[in-house]
């Protein structure tokens, strides 16, 4: 593994890639393609649609398609704003579709209800506002830092911190119907 202090910066490895370097691209895919796509499934709601906006993000990283400018930010900032942009675009008709698959277990009706809190929560995450969306994807769920949400979506962390609060109030609201009625809390009667 390689010392942290002598990894190449995302930056770095753009200047390689636009160098002709193929292993750059390597490393930054490999440094970013999960965290892209359960960010971009979980702004979307389909696979498919998680799966063409990573794939068009790095293209456009090749291409030099809007290309990225370090001045402004950072790549992973920029990758994200990308990827953020183009799944604002795409289709989000089928609803959400990233609900991981039951545990395995002989607990049935614990399995099952683990599937509905599951659901239940992409369902409140896909009916926020994408700004609020984005917000409890990174922190919540990705656990990153205020301030590396801040990084990501350039803006301040103030900004951050304000939209988390607004966007756990809405999706406790959303949510608050199916904890009254045992689904969300787990209750296993």
């Amino acid at each position: 593994m390689k010392n942290e202090r002598m990894r190449p910066t995302d930056e770095e490895l753009y200047r390689r890639l636009r160098g002709g370097d193929k292993s750059a691209l390597a490393e930054l895919y490999e440094r970013h393609e999960a965290a892209l796509y359960r960010y971009t499934l979980c702004m979307s709601g389909s696979r498919s649609i998680a799966e063409e906006t990573v794939q068009e993000v790095f293209l456009r990283l090749i291409a030099g398609a809007g290309r990225f400018e370090e001045q402004r930010g950072s790549l992973e900032a920029w990758l994200y704003g990308v990827a953020r942009n183009l799944a604002r675009r795409m289709d989000r008709g089928a609803g959400p579709q990233a609900v991981p698959e039951a545990a395995s277990g002989d607990d049935l009706l614990g399995e099952l209800l683990e599937d509905e809190r599951t659901i239940s929560l992409y369902r409140a995450l896909d009916e926020l506002p994408p700004r609020y969306r984005e917000i409890v994807l990174l922190c919540d769920l990705e656990e990153r830092s205020y301030e590396a949400a801040a990084r990501l979506l350039q803006c301040p962390v103030g900004t951050v911190r304000s939209r988390l609060h607004r966007a756990r109030l809405l999706l406790s609201a959303r949510l608050a119907p199916l904890q009254n009625a045992g689904v969300v809390a787990g209750a296993r009667g």
